[in-house]
């Protein structure tokens, strides 16, 4: 049975993880740097790098003892190359071709975006660990924001993306907005549980439009004149700040809703002997009151809902791990000369729009 090592440092988190075949996860270690961006209110890539420099080595060994076994013991070294924070992704792609190298075994070079496509695929006890492909893809996070297609391993159709912001962008200016700190999806999501959702009528942008495109930009905006409005230049008081939050989580949720539904039509149109599953992946999709909207379309329109448990939507080494695995399966091993990509779209063919998101970047 195949045993994969898994390392990710796109961004913020530097992450290792053992995973096995049959999705045993041996060994998941991530060191957050929260507190090193806190001050700065987002992630500063200069800082990121670094801290991934001194920490990475230490966080690969702990996992390789907490999963007990050699580098002797490994199939291969898989390693996010792209797409992200060029220099964070520099020093986890070198990492792993350093271990391929000194210990002879392959390397598969991993899209971060695949990894957070195929989690959900990762047999972990969740009952969300047995989705086949095809499948529809929402994939949520801060720096995207997608609907696609899923035909297979390296086979991505892209319906939809955003135009401007993406969603977890959007939950963060929001929270930084409202005063509520970093990092903002989950302080959003906290507040809102003591907020009116309909105090505040906020925009829902793209609802009703017949592509499959999102935007957050003009919500953002209105969440911003809102607080302008009620403060006067004031300071956000608890109540304002739990309102708007439950007003824009409402918000997002219903585009979301829209969005997804007539993607399920789509791609049931072209999969039409396929039983429909939606994927939801990405960090956002830890955010449990968007999960609860989905999972309710799903019903309504007879679909599967499939999630990663909690604690591998977030940037972790497992979902490398797995997509390594899942690509070593496919025999599509690179060459140790791959050369990590701040960009990289699942959907090469995907036309490329305005919008960082646009085009899976």
């Amino acid at each position: 049975m195949k045993t994969v090592l898994g390392i990710e440092t796109s961004c913020d988190e530097t992450a290792a993880a053992v995973v096995r075949e049959d999705g045993a996860i041996l060994s998941n270690v991530v060191v957050s740097q929260l507190e090193d961006h806190r001050p700065f209110g987002g992630v500063v890539p200069e800082i990121a790098a670094r801290s991934h420099l001194d920490h990475l080595s230490p966080v690969v060994g702990q996992a390789m003892r907490e999963a007990g076994l050699d580098y002797a013991d490994l199939d291969a070294v898989a390693a996010t190359a792209g797409p992200g924070l060029i220099g964070g992704v520099i020093v986890g792609a070198t990492a792993g071709k350093t271990i391929a190298l000194g210990a002879e075994l392959p390397f598969i070079a991993v899209n971060h975006l695949e990894a957070h496509a195929l989690t959900a695929r990762l047999a972990s006890g969740d009952d969300s660990g047995d989705v086949c492909f095809p499948y529809l893809l929402l994939l949520v996070s801060g720096g995207h924001c997608q609907l696609l297609s899923v035909q297979g391993v390296g086979a991505y159709r892209l319906y939809g993306a955003t135009l401007d912001d993406a969603i977890g962008e959007a939950f963060d200016k929001t929270a930084k907005l409202l005063g509520l700190g970093y990092p903002g999806g989950p302080a959003v999501e906290q507040a809102a549980r003591n907020g009116d959702p309909c105090r505040f009528a906020l925009p829902r942008p793209m609802v009703g439009r017949t592509d499959l495109n999102f935007s957050f930009a003009g919500l953002k905006t209105a969440v911003r004149q809102t607080v302008e409005r009620e403060t006067q230049g004031g300071s956000v008081s608890a109540q304002l700040a739990a309102d708007l939050s439950a007003g824009f989580q409402a918000a997002a949720g219903d585009v979301l809703l829209d969005r997804c539904r007539r993607a399920l039509g789509r791609f049931r149109s072209e999969n039409p002997d396929a039983a429909p599953t939606l994927v939801v992946a990405g960090g956002v999709a830890a955010n449990t009151h968007l999960r609860a909207v989905l999972e309710t379309l799903c019903r309504s329109e007879s679909a599967r809902f499939a999630a990663p448990p909690l604690a591998l939507c977030t940037d972790n080494g497992a979902m490398v791990a797995w997509a390594g695995l899942e690509r070593l399966r496919e025999g599509l091993i690179d060459d140790l000369g791959f050369k990590p990509r701040p960009r990289w779209p699942l959907d090469p063919e995907a036309v490329i729009k305005k919008g960082a998101g646009a085009h899976g970047v």
